[in-house]
């Protein structure tokens, strides 16, 4: 379901932290940390104010540690276990320590039985193709690819809005796997990269195109955007601040933009826009 605000061009939406074991005290500009001694702050979710589930979500992730070895369900295995769609994910690195990587794909094509055997004695860890990150690197990380965020890394994730995440591998932390689960929907081979379009017109880069959702980056400067009828529009920005029809945002905000919409930002922003499809405004 597109979310649509009747006579709103742009809404703001609230902020959820959550709490992880690899969270950090430390957040990001624009975050306020957790307090002293309280649980570390591993993700932060942008959602709507009411019950409705929009068709992306969007988050801020924080690590201090690797984030368990995972795998995430297309919209067809989804859709057969009850849920609405699949996830399809896109990372924009912020900041990274000069050793964090990331895994994304494997080193080698494993079978079923390979992979459960390697999720199960832990060799599953040096079979991942660990990619050394820095800021600015961005992935896009299609349904089915196994993969684990490593330690040391903020990061922005745009991902089809469904909180379904099956383990394969956790590093002996007391957390459930779900190895049937997560074997059969894993595509447990080496990591083709979407072919970034990579074009840059009036101030816009694109980052991802498709399948599941288009994302932009944006320098600053003032801008007009028409939204077809019924579509939503994520706006993230990173730096600077600004207004949408007298909305106000600053960097750590994400507001929902629906129908035609004047942007105002100024001239140090940075920003992220989201939208569903496979095909530029």
């Amino acid at each position: 379901m597109t979310v649509r605000e009747t006579n709103m061009p742009a809404t703001q939406l609230v902020t959820h932290r959550v709490e992880k074991p690899w969270g950090r005290e430390r957040l990001w500009p624009g975050f306020v940390d957790p307090l002293p001694g309280a649980p570390p702050i591993g993700e932060i979710w942008f959602q709507p104010r009411d019950a409705r589930a929009p068709d992306l979500l969007v988050k801020y992730l924080f690590t201090s540690e690797k984030l368990s070895v995972q795998v995430h369900p297309d919209d067809a295995a989804a859709q057969a276990a009850g849920f609405r769609q699949g996830k399809d994910e896109a990372w924009l690195v912020l900041a990274a320590e000069p050793s964090s990587t990331i895994a994304i794909g494997t080193l080698a094509r494993l079978d079923r039985s390979a992979l459960r055997l390697a999720a199960l004695d832990g060799s599953i860890e040096d079979l991942l193709d660990w990619k050394p990150v820095k800021a600015g690197d961005f992935f896009y990380s299609p349904a089915g690819t196994v993969h684990a965020i490593g330690a040391g890394i903020t990061l922005i994730e745009v991902q089809q809005n469904l909180d379904l995440t099956y383990r394969l591998y956790d590093y002996g932390r007391p957390r459930e796997l779900h190895l049937d689960a997560a074997i059969a929907v894993s595509n447990a081979v080496p990591f083709v990269a979407q072919a970034a379009p990579g074009r840059v017109s009036a101030g816009r880069t694109i980052l991802a195109e498709g399948p599941k959702f288009v994302l932009e980056r944006w320098s600053g400067g003032n801008r007009e955007i028409r939204l077809p009828a019924g579509m939503a529009g994520w706006f993230v920005p990173i730096t600077g601040e600004g207004s949408i029809d007298g909305v106000a945002w600053q960097a750590g905000d994400c507001l929902m933009v629906n129908d035609t919409a004047a942007i105002l930002a100024s001239a140090d922003s940075d920003i992220l826009f989201a939208y569903v499809g496979d095909q530029r405004l």
